[in-house]
């Protein structure tokens, strides 16, 4: 049985000074450890966020000093640590970056990646982004067993395909890290909803951490970061333009009387 433990989702402000941008993530994970977080989260692409275009010249690699700093802080406080998502640059196109979220656990060691399978594509009038002309879509789900339960992994515009989130629940997920760059246009009408519904469908925690400045010279990032219980109830929620750390506790025990007393995963019934 894992005993109730707290997470704590980090909102940062990233922009294109990628040491800034590090130092950020390096504090906000020192200040959400000695708060106690056993399982911290941080947004998407949070090394790097400035134009899309720049993805590749600003690319990391899986050895590199991101995820090696990511790495340390994860043995140091002995953390199961959520490297938001970082562009690394993709083996067989020199032109693209893969969008990857990285599972550190607390030895250091790599429990799963995932490559962000839905690019954000999108032309409203006021926010036009063209994600899939700079990022290589993954194509392989990932849920990982860690000593804080069974943790799946999404990414930001990924939230508005339900059919993975049902998918990794069927994989044993029991909790969601979900980084993000959700943003303010579509995030007012429809982050905290979907969030939510993820949640209460598949009877999940979601850890919600989103970006909260400006990319690209122009797009606004929602912020508003959450973390979401099993009943759909939000436990913690960010502010909306203002970097910060957002806590609350996780217990599975609870997450199963739910699914007992609602069994609503047994019930599905396929016409």
């Amino acid at each position: 049985m894992i005993a109730p433990y707290v997470v704590a989702a980090l909102q940062m402000d990233s922009g294109a000074e990628k040491s800034v941008n590090l130092a950020q993530a390096e504090s906000m994970i020192d200040e959400a450890a000695q708060a106690g977080a056993q399982l911290v989260v941080l947004p998407e692409l949070f090394p790097y966020l400035g134009n899309l275009s720049e993805l590749r010249a600003n690319a990391e690699t899986m050895d590199g000093k991101v995820l090696q700093t990511m790495r340390t802080l994860a043995i140091k406080h002995q953390l199961v640590l959520c490297a938001g998502s970082v562009a690394i640059a993709a083996s067989d196109d020199p032109t693209k970056v893969v969008n990857r979220s990285i599972l550190f656990g607390p030895h250091g060691q790599v429990l799963s990646t995932y490559d962000k399978i839905h690019c954000f594509d999108i032309n409203l009038p006021e926010v036009k982004v063209a994600e899939s002309d700079y990022v290589r879509a993954g194509s392989q789900l990932s849920v990982a067993a860690t000593p804080l339960g069974h943790i799946g992994q999404a990414i930001c515009y990924d939230l508005r395909f339900p059919e993975i989130f049902r998918r990794l629940t069927e994989d044993g997920m029991q909790i969601c890290v979900l980084p993000a760059a959700f943003t303010d246009k579509t995030g007012q009408a429809h982050w905290e909803v979907l969030s939510r519904a993820r949640a209460i469908e598949n009877q999940i925690y979601v850890i919600a951490a989103n970006q909260c400045g400006i990319y690209g010279d122009s797009v606004q990032c929602h912020g508003n970061s959450l973390i979401i219980d099993p009943w759909g109830k939000v436990l913690a929620r960010g502010k909306h333009h203002q970097p910060g750390i957002i806590y609350a506790e996780i217990d599975l025990a609870t997450q199963r009387k739910i699914r007992a007393e609602l069994p609503a995963l047994s019930h599905r019934r396929m016409a």
